[in-house]
């Protein structure tokens, strides 16, 4: 959608980007493949949106220090509905000040988008969490989640949200076919592509959106009502309404009292025939414990409003839009070269190619990565590749293949690190 603001805009571009993987968005969307067992292309909305302060790009920053435990497990493994490479968490919400609290397990960690969604089908019966407000009025807000070929439609509650020892108080998320909102959603929401309204559609319990920014829309669904993000709902139906910051779906890192200005993610390496199951860590901080230090990773400064990074391929080819996101589940590009089994790469041998990412200083970080037929990744019954690569017409998502074997940071707009503040992507 990139449009109508920088976010907004942001996340209609990267529908129509997405439209022809057959499935995109934060939890993917798409059908399965009878014949390999593996779900077509699932990719969150790419770059997150404009963060809800300036960034600054200095070159170094006081972090205070904290000793709060700080690191969540990730795994990839089998999925209900046969999605390759989906990076899953657990996340525990509380209503607001108490200790009645749900676990919700199969939750999608995704670095290309900001705030937390579950669906209310994976939260216990009875489990009430407060209504947030739309706009300046007390109609219950609703929100329209646009992801790459799909759209999430649901309620905006408040909720404590506990990752390690780590706590977001009273922080908006989205509920996810919330029945306090209407069942079917706006118009602008409903032609936004597949309704992910359910754990098939969304293929998880919900998303984790840990990105560069700190809040879903921003500045821009502050000064105005924004179709298709948030709805005022009202019995008698939903109506676009402008949302102030503070009510707006937020990213829980933005929201720890310490540890606040990022995350690692450090998955290991992987044979090229991939894996059957993987776990990781997600690290909460960055340069503010020692499980956290920045050491000699290169940075990336990514554009202010969009979260962008440019890469440029060894055959010389410049995409401007691109971006490391967890929650797109394979390496997305444009190959002229390449045979193509439907939306997957499949060449008749695995493929070397090399790049470079470079932020918009200039300051870059060369690498090579492989390509190996789609076809017999899937056939190898393994869930975790490194290696697995799908068509995109004009940007270059890095999706969770690059993450494996390295550690990625994304550090939050505004918020100050040893390497100042974000956005930034470093490794």
């Amino acid at each position: 959608m990139k449009a109508r603001s920088q976010r907004v805009a942001l996340l209609a571009l990267c529908a129509w980007l997405c439209a022809s993987l057959a499935a995109c968005g934060g939890g993917g969307s798409g059908t399965a493949s009878a014949s390999t067992g593996a779900t077509a292309p699932a990719s969150a909305p790419g770059a997150a949106s404009p963060s809800s302060a300036p960034s600054t790009t200095g070159t170094s920053g006081t972090v205070p220090q904290s000793t709060t435990p700080n690191v969540v497990a990730v795994t990839v493994g089998p999925t209900p509905t046969s999605t390759r490479n989906m990076l899953m968490a657990s996340v525990t919400v509380c209503v607001p000040g108490t200790a009645n609290c749900a676990t919700v397990d199969n939750v999608q960690v995704d670095t290309g988008s900001q705030g937390l969604r579950l669906l209310a089908s994976a939260l216990p019966s009875g489990f009430a969490l407060p209504a947030v407000p739309a706009g300046a009025g007390a109609d219950i807000a609703g929100e329209c989640a646009v992801f790459g070929t799909g759209y999430a439609w649901g309620a905006v509650r408040s909720a404590d949200v506990k990752l390690a020892g780590e706590i977001a108080a009273a922080l908006p998320i989205q509920v996810i076919a919330d029945p306090a909102v209407p069942a079917s959603a706006p118009a602008g929401c409903a032609g936004s592509g597949l309704a992910m309204n359910s754990a098939a559609t969304l293929r998880s319990n919900g998303i984790l959106g840990v990105g560069p920014f700190s809040a879903d829309c921003g500045v821009s669904c502050v000064r105005a009502a924004i179709t298709p993000w948030y709805y005022a709902c009202p019995a008698s139906g939903c109506t676009a309404s402008a949302q102030p910051l503070a009510q707006q779906v937020s990213n829980p890192v933005a929201g720890f009292a310490t540890d606040n200005n990022g995350v690692v993610i450090d998955l290991p390496a992987l044979a090229d025939s991939g894996a059957s199951g993987v776990s990781g860590s997600m690290i909460f901080g960055i340069g503010s414990q020692a499980n956290n230090a920045l050491g000699s990773a290169t940075v990336l400064r990514a554009k202010s409003g969009t979260g962008y990074v440019k890469t440029t391929t060894s055959d010389g080819t410049v995409y401007s839009l691109s971006y490391l996101d967890t929650g797109s589940n394979a390496l997305y590009f444009n190959s002229s070269t390449m045979t193509r089994c439907g939306f997957w790469y499949c060449p008749s041998s695995p493929v070397s190619l090399g790049a470079t990412i470079a932020g918009i200083d200039g300051v870059g970080a060369s690498l090579t990565f492989a390509v190996t037929s789609s076809t017999t990744l899937f056939a190898s019954g393994n869930w975790a590749f490194s290696n697995l690569a799908g068509y995109n017409a004009s940007a270059f998502g890095w999706g969770l293949p690059f993450f494996f074997g390295r550690r990625v940071f994304t550090a939050i707009a505004g918020q100050a690190t040893p390497a100042g503040s974000g956005p930034f992507f470093a490794f």
